[in-house]
């Protein structure tokens, strides 16, 4: 473990002024993109590639920092380090930032400039561990914003299409990570996506959507229901198809992780108190969740004259045991009105139906709505409930 000395050697960021040579700068990194490509402007026909990082090296200053060079450089510079390493730069090009232009798409800082880093004259290198300072370590857990400077998640909802499109900060708790999606566009270009669901006192469910490989790969490392998430700077949105408000993490979005704040250790008091009580939300949530993997005992509905999963046993010999089960679409009404094509299938298809075993394979558009349970109504309560018209 280096001692505070160490970071001495080193130029602060908060001394950071134009035009100074030889500098070397030591910090964590708390926010990083992915790398993009450009046409270059003075090679026709080529490409420049670019990532941006976040630094930080005190708990009141922190600055952007843009790679720019080839691809052969780019790319195995920026997989050299995620959020949450301490790094050293070398020779980095201090530039004064235009706070308009470049705030709107960065992480916006409290100092008034920016690192540049090029592939001939500047260096990025992770610490080893004795140049590490605990100091250093720490500041990783400290929000970017003011600690009570963000919307729970029960305000959001509250607010609803008022806070469509706007930019705001959210402390939450984790209650699942999804399994990353990726997906090619139609001019080929290669995307990923992946959902969180948050929650917090207030609000038992809310999503956040990744659409950046590094906020995904430092979403892969949340502990649900054991993680608290200060999200800074993501954007709200009104999801139509969800009919409901979602957050996404933007280019600006800073995310601090288990953040060492009075009001995340309240959060977090909160998620562990709690627990065993979130348990039914979860088995809710997990019907909406990605499929399963399907090279396990999977569940997937196969085919009536295959009798298996294709997908399960391409890579076996062996062929699994199926079971056969319910799966139909029902009709639920009570006085209000009819609910149209819920699923009925499974256990709670065949304690309600009093048998076992039918297949449907009919299917329809629209709403989808799973039968969580079910069971006999009172024949007398019912027909006092049920409208004239709904009555046999």
């Amino acid at each position: 473990m280096a001692s505070s000395f160490a970071l001495r050697t080193f130029t602060a960021l908060a001394d950071l002024q134009q035009n100074m040579a030889n500098l070397k700068i030591i910090g964590i990194v708390i926010g990083k993109t992915d790398v993009k490509g450009f046409p270059d402007r003075k090679n026709i026909g080529s490409e420049r590639y670019t990532f941006s990082f976040t630094i930080r090296d005190s708990p009141a200053c922190f600055v952007n920092a843009a790679c720019w060079g080839k691809e052969e450089y780019i790319r195995p510079l920026s997989d050299s380090f995620r959020v949450g390493d301490c790094v050293i730069i070398e020779n980095p090009l201090i530039q004064r930032k235009e706070l308009e232009r470049e705030e709107k798409f960065s992480p916006g800082t409290p100092s008034n400039y920016k690192l540049l880093l090029s592939e001939n004259h500047s260096v990025v290198r992770v610490c080893s561990s004795y140049e590490v300072d605990t100091k250093l370590l720490s500041l990783i857990h400290l929000p970017v914003k003011e600690s009570r400077d963000y919307y729970s998640l029960g305000d959001v909802i509250a607010n609803g299409h008022s806070l469509d499109g706007r930019i705001i900060n959210v402390l939450a708790a984790v209650r699942w990570v999804g399994e990353p999606k990726h997906f090619t566009t139609s001019d080929r270009r290669r995307g990923q996506r992946c959902e969180i669901k948050l929650y917090d006192e207030t609000e038992p469910s809310f999503t956040m959507i990744c659409w950046d490989n590094e906020s995904i790969l430092l979403a892969q490392s949340w502990v649900p229901q054991e993680t608290v998430i200060f999200a800074s700077d993501v954007r709200i949105t009104f999801d139509k198809f969800r009919d409901c408000m979602t957050a996404t993490v933007i280019s600006k979005t800073i995310i601090t992780t288990n953040p060492d704040t009075p009001e995340a250790n309240i959060l977090l008091n909160y998620i562990r108190e709690n627990k065993e009580t979130n348990v039914l939300a979860d088995e809710i949530d997990s019907v909406f969740k990605e499929p399963v993997n399907c090279n396990s005992s999977c569940g997937y509905i196969v085919n009536e004259t295959s009798n298996t999963c294709l997908t399960c046993n391409k890579d076996s010999f062996q062929l699994r045991p199926v079971s056969l089960s319910f799966d139909m679409l029902v009709d639920i009404t009570d006085h209000t009105g009819t609910l149209p094509s819920c699923s009925l299938s499974g256990s709670v298809a065949e304690d309600t139906l009093g048998c076992t075993f039918v297949l449907s394979s009919r299917a329809r558009g629209g709403l989808r709505v799973s039968v969580l349970s079910c069971k006999r109504s009172d024949p007398v309560e019912a027909s006092r409930s049920m409208p004239q018209e709904a009555q046999p």
